[in-house]
């Protein structure tokens, strides 16, 4: 049976954001003395994680709180301002969700970024207006991976999370999608090399529209962009 809804990571799913945060990270580093592929390297185990976590995690890679929150601000500002001037869609995206709109499905975004900024995202590439739900780490009880986000985002639904199929691309994100009792597929993207994806009972795929697929959420083919 199709799911009742449908639940979405937006960062490394959606949008091709993890790859704008990745540049924008060299750009600052790679100046300052860092190598290019330690800094790429340390940017891919950041994938999925909490900002609070992240910043623990700059703090010991750059060895100083100070460096590392100067870092934090310049790069979230200067991947904003990336954004602002495009904001990059991931493979299938697009034709995928507009199917699932077609077909009257019900959509959510279940993000960590700031619910403000994930609308102006979305709003910017066109899809806002198929989600009845965008709702923001900062919107939530607890972030990823705990399951709060799911749980809250099917409340708001009106939906019980086993009734919803969710997709994720992190580790961190599938966690929380797969312990709120949601059906997880995963769609794997920027991750350290070597390290197994979780054991957590989810699908994996290699697209957005394959994912979908898995789950029996299309009526029909679509077309790959």
């Amino acid at each position: 049976m199709p799911p009742h809804a449908f639940l979405f990571d937006m960062d490394g799913l959606l949008i091709d954001s993890e790859r704008v945060y990745a540049a924008v990270a060299r750009d600052i580093l790679v100046p300052q003395g860092h190598a290019a592929d330690s800094v790429s390297a340390f940017f891919l185990t950041l994938v999925g994680v909490s900002g609070a976590e992240s910043v623990q995690m700059l703090t010991t890679f750059l060895g100083d709180p100070a460096k590392a929150a100067a870092f934090n601000a310049d790069w979230h500002a200067g991947v904003a301002q990336r954004l602002q001037q495009d904001v990059p869609l991931r493979p299938t995206v697009r034709d995928a969700l507009a199917t699932l709109g077609g077909q009257g499905a019900r959509m959510a975004v279940v993000t960590s970024t700031n619910g403000d900024s994930a609308r102006r995202y979305l709003e910017q590439v066109g899809l806002l207006p198929l989600f009845e739900v965008v709702l923001g780490g900062d919107e939530v009880s607890a972030r990823k991976p705990d399951p709060a986000p799911y749980i809250e985002a099917a409340a708001a639904l009106g939906l019980d999370p086993g009734l919803c199929a969710a997709f994720e691309d992190s580790d961190h994100g599938i966690t929380a999608a797969a312990r709120a009792g949601c059906r997880a597929v995963q769609v794997p993207d920027m991750r350290p090399p070597g390290v197994p994806l979780p054991d957590l009972g989810q699908g994996v795929a290699g697209d957005l529209s394959t994912a979908i697929k898995m789950v029996g959420g299309f009526a029909a083919e679509i077309r790959a962009e």
